[in-house]
């Protein structure tokens, strides 16, 4: 989508550090962390969020498979981590291209936010 900056980092048309990739989707860190870990798996696909009709689940799946293989590459998978999907401004959906963040590296408060 023109003037996506998450499409953009998905066509290597903009710098990211990226983690990984493949053929449906990028992981790359945030540069706004919130934890010592803070990873962003996007879909390539534009999706601004999950109230989209998403007829694609399987990719849905694959998002989370990659945040999982993201914290055990990044070595929080042991001591725990937290992967959040923000749906909408009220919820801190700042970037509408639906996103997983995974975060961890430190102890994780409840509530959150």
């Amino acid at each position: 989508m023109l003037g996506c900056i998450f499409c953009q980092i998905a066509a290597r048309e903009k710098p990211a550090t990226l983690l990984y990739e493949d053929d449906q989707c990028v992981a790359f860190q945030d540069i706004n962390p919130k934890a010592p870990v803070h990873i962003l798996v996007i879909p390539r696909k534009h999706i601004s969020s999950l109230n989209d009709e998403i007829k694609d689940e399987g990719l849905l799946g694959h998002l989370l498979v990659v945040a999982g293989r993201m914290a055990r590459e990044k070595s929080i998978d042991r001591s725990g981590f937290r992967t959040v999907i923000n749906t909408n401004a009220e919820a801190g959906q700042t970037v509408f291209h639906l996103h997983v963040h995974v975060l961890g590296g430190r102890i994780m408060a409840w509530p959150p936010g």
